[in-house]
């Protein structure tokens, strides 16, 4: 691949690289932080394998019935975005801590400069034969919550008296306010129920607040909550428990569902990275919560082993209270300052659950219980969540959370404001300057090979090679449209080979252009090599073979493709001519990844919908450039910059008909059509909406989102086809089954009015066929 680079006097300063593994309690607190102050020339990655981070303090609460899953749920993908992150959802299976890297799941490793792990740890129940399929395990935390709903409103009871039979094992903090809560919420739901704990010592509540015991045993007998101790389960299956104990044997205990809660589990990578850790495999810190022997790597929270304060137990209270220290130092250690101690206090206040709208509290060797404990731990609980939830359960911007100033948005925290200038292929130039610039233009030169050529607006070029081959060649690319330089990458690959298949032709070779932002020649590198993996990860599954291209460095990261490939069998081109009146109109995606990227720059996305949107647009159009050959479509377009709207329209000019769309029956992005209520649009939506009242017919609309959703450019959108009505449920079934999940029959081609042309091929300023809308 060919490069040009800027001399070394027109780069960037060196930027450090500073990466969060993890979405725990501390981590937030740095994200947090970031927002309000972040350090110049340091560039924040936050890697979460999931983006939702739960807070350990509610879930009992959960279980009993006391919240709902998204109050003690944290998004962390909106959060960084607040703080000006880069959030890569992977998980991170090594470290080097000699390169300094992290090796992810399913792409490439990244470098980092320093770097922090919270990532929590996992639990001691596969230790015993069946337990992880006849139980849930408290760890990690995000996978309980998903999963202990259902199990204790659905679980079948098997008991003579219809009693359904839980069982908690482990009798420490975690396990014992799991017990009560788990008594409360089958009792609210109207549940004969027999719950019971498995303490592997003689004494509840072992490893600390010893103090709270007997209150908490006295509970327990009041509620019928039975204590099996010196007991540990050997092996768990269908119904029962296997138990052993130093006086009573082996023996079962009769069990339909069965929560661990052992205690935690290092993450198996830790130790396999040659990472220093104790003998349970937890990464060791010092007190300023660097890894022992590794000055840029830092750990805090569940996954870290205090050599020094070896007492200090896996409790969300202390991940939390080392976040500040966190903070500071990696801030210190990025400016090369003195780094501070974090000394974690013996006592702390301890609020128990009970899961009945009371808790028992415990400090200082003294214990209190009733309803003013619960209200004062709920209130401690919230008063913190509050803090990192950017949005609200609907997705709408919490109220308690700052506004977004530093992102253009109004005082009050409105969606309005100064516009952030949209990537991907929202940037693109819109079609009215494009057409008039292309009409300025002499006639190209004639050349009886060309097919395919500027005559027609098409989505690709064909012509034909000496021997008689016809070859269909496209040429694409966009500014990024995230701080993520491998899935720029591979989504530009998926768009620029979209424009072949919609043509219905097999790609083989590609041409990568790429413009990486300006820096050192090592960060250069590592941009590039981030890109064109992701471009690999596009191209290979298709057969692709990416040849060569063409690098520069830029003002931003700017990635295209030229592609070229074979027509389909017998020379077939599908052209975007051949629409015929009656002909329905079919899309394979949903819309809305302008609204959705615009919204997610700002924040104001959750990680929900930016997940449906990145796979939509990782998803090529390959099966579904098949079926359009299959079902014998008579013109196949995709849909890209110019949105819906632009894209049919140029269907419609180049084949002399026009088109009623429907637009309820439009497949949407979830969160598009919430962001597009709160007026959240591409910077690029006015250029494609200029001209609209010339495409639209009917522009009495009713409703702003249909304005709103067809203009809307689309990244890496699906194919838009139009085939005879006899076919077209069969053709949208097929797609279905093809994984393209949302394809539907959006409208119907027409029969253009008296007063427009109606020669096919006519190409004019301004634009005459209509696009009606068909009322709901």
């Amino acid at each position: 691949m060919n490069s040009s680079a800027a001399g070394p006097g027109t780069g960037k300063e060196a930027r450090s690289e500073l990466v969060l593994v993890g979405g725990g309690h501390a981590h937030v607190q740095v994200l947090r932080r970031w927002m309000m102050a972040p350090l110049a020339d340091v560039h924040l990655t936050v890697v979460v394998d999931h983006h939702e981070a739960v807070y350990s303090g509610m879930v009992p609460g959960l279980v009993a019935g006391q919240y709902a899953a998204a109050d003690l749920t944290i998004d962390v993908l909106p959060l960084a975005r607040r703080a000006g992150a880069r959030c890569i959802r992977a998980a991170v299976v090594g470290i080097d801590p000699v390169a300094r890297r992290l090796e992810l799941e399913g792409r490439p490793s990244i470098p980092y400069d320093v770097a922090s792990l919270d990532i929590g740890s996992t639990v001691r129940s596969h230790e015993v034969l069946g337990s992880s399929e006849h139980g849930i395990a408290t760890r990690p935390i995000a996978r309980f919550v998903s999963q202990v709903e259902a199990r204790l409103e659905k679980a079948p009871a098997s008991d003579s008296d219809g009693s359904l039979r839980v069982v908690v094992v482990g009798a420490g903090v975690a396990g014992v306010e799991l017990a009560f809560c788990v008594e409360a919420r089958l009792r609210t739901l109207g549940r004969a129920a027999k719950v019971s704990v498995v303490a592997s010592t003689a004494e509840i509540l072992p490893s600390g607040h010893r103090a709270m015991a007997p209150r908490v045993e006295r509970e327990m007998a009041r509620r019928g909550i039975e204590v099996h101790r010196d007991a540990r389960v050997e092996q768990a299956q269908p119904g029962e428990l296997r138990l052993s104990g130093a006086g009573s044997g082996s023996h079962t205990l009769p069990c339909d569902l069965a929560l661990w809660a052992t205690g935690p589990a290092a993450h198996g990578f830790l130790a396999a990275s040659a990472l220093p850790c104790d003998e349970r495999g937890f990464v060791r810190v010092r007190p300023t919560l660097q890894v022992e022997g590794h000055d840029d790597l830092f750990a805090a929270g569940d996954c870290a082993y205090r050599a020094d304060q070896p007492w200090v137990p896996r409790a969300g209270v202390y991940a939390v209270r080392s976040g500040p220290y966190l903070d500071r130092n990696l801030r210190a250690r990025l400016e090369g300052r003195r780094l501070s101690a974090y000394r974690p206090q013996r006592d702390f206040l301890a609020l128990l659950n009970l899961g009945d709208g009371q808790a028992i509290g415990g400090k200082w060797g003294m214990t209190v219980q009733g309803r003013a404990v619960w209200r004062l731990k709920d209130w401690i609980d919230r008063r913190f969540m509050r803090r990192f939830q950017v949005l609200d359960a609907e997705g709408r911007p919490a109220p308690a959370f700052p506004a977004p100033m530093a992102l253009g948005e109004g005082a009050e925290g409105s969606e309005g404001g100064d516009e952030m200038e949209c990537g991907g292929c929202a940037a693109k130039v819109g079609p009215s300057p494009l057409h008039a610039a292309l009409a300025r233009l002499d006639p190209p030169i004639a050349d009886a090979s060309v097919r395919l050529g500027l005559a027609q607006a098409d989505d690709a070029a064909a012509f034909e090679v000496p021997g008689g081959d016809l070859v269909l060649a496209t040429l694409d690319a966009f500014r990024a449209f995230a701080d993520d330089p491998w899935l720029v990458g591979r989504v530009a690959a998926v768009n620029a080979v979209s424009d072949l298949l919609a043509k219905g032709a097999r790609p083989r070779h590609a041409l990568a252009l790429v413009t990486v932002p300006r820096g050192t020649q090592s960060q250069n590198e590592e941009t590039l090599y981030q890109v064109l993996a992701g471009v690999r990860a596009a191209l290979d599954p298709l057969g692709i073979s990416l040849v060569g291209g063409h690098s520069t460095a830029g003002p931003e990261l700017f990635v295209g493709l030229s592609v070229t490939g074979d027509a389909a069998p017998g020379g077939q081109v599908l052209g975007i001519d051949g629409l015929q009146p009656g002909d329905r109109l079919v899309l394979t995606k949903p819309l809305g990844t302008g609204i959705l990227l615009a919204g997610d720059a700002r924040g104001l996305a959750s990680s929900r919908w930016m997940r449906a949107a990145t796979e939509s647009m990782v998803r090529d159009n390959a099966a579904a450039a098949r079926q359009a050959l299959e079902f014998d479509a008579g013109a196949c377009t995709d849909i890209s910059g110019f949105g819906l709207a632009g894209h049919l329209h140029e269907m419609l000019e180049a084949s002399g008909v026009e088109a009623e769309i429907d637009p309820s029956q439009l497949p949407l992005l979830p969160g598009a059509r919430d962001l597009a209520a709160r007026a959240v649009r591409s910077s690029f939506f006015e250029q494609n909406a200029v001209r609209g009242r010339e495409i639209l017919q009917a522009f009495e609309l009713g409703d702003d989102f249909s304005q709103d959703i067809l203009f809307d450019p689309q990244t890496s959108g699906g194919l838009l086809m139009g085939v005879g009505s006899e076919r077209a449920g069969a053709l949208v079934e097929a797609l279905r089954a093809g994984g393209d999940g949302a394809a539907a029959v959006v409208g119907r081609a027409i029969e253009s009015s008296p007063s427009q042309p109606s020669e096919p091929g006519v190409s004019s300023l301004p634009l005459t066929p209509r696009i009606r809308l068909a009322e709901g």
